[in-house]
């Protein structure tokens, strides 16, 4: 059973999380590897007290260019996907969703 994990990275860092995720047990598809999608969005964010945003500052609203990117990964890989994912962002709190995928 595999499930599908959607992340939103700099532009700068896609291809270290990329990596990373592969890496980890992420992205195969039957014979193929290294399998992802990504696609060019806007996030935002307001750093709260206590935070230390790597883009712009806290308590200031920040709109960043970034990508979406998704990639699926076998159930019992998720502790390590979410470790790599979590060691490779930049982000003090990277946002990601992570679906069940039905087959």
């Amino acid at each position: 059973m595999n499930r599908k994990l959607v992340v939103f990275v700099p532009r700068e860092a896609l291809d270290r999380v990329r990596d990373a995720l592969f890496a980890a047990g992420a992205g195969q598809i039957g014979d193929y590897e290294r399998c992802s999608w990504y696609t060019e969005g806007t996030g935002t964010f307001l750093g709260g007290e206590g935070t230390s945003p790597s883009v712009g500052q806290a308590g200031r609203e920040e709109r960043v260019a970034e990508l979406r990117l998704e990639t699926i990964f076998p159930v019992e890989r998720q502790d390590e996907v979410l470790a790599a994912l979590r060691s490779a962002h930049p982000y003090e709190e990277p946002a990601f969703d992570i679906y069940e995928l039905v087959s």
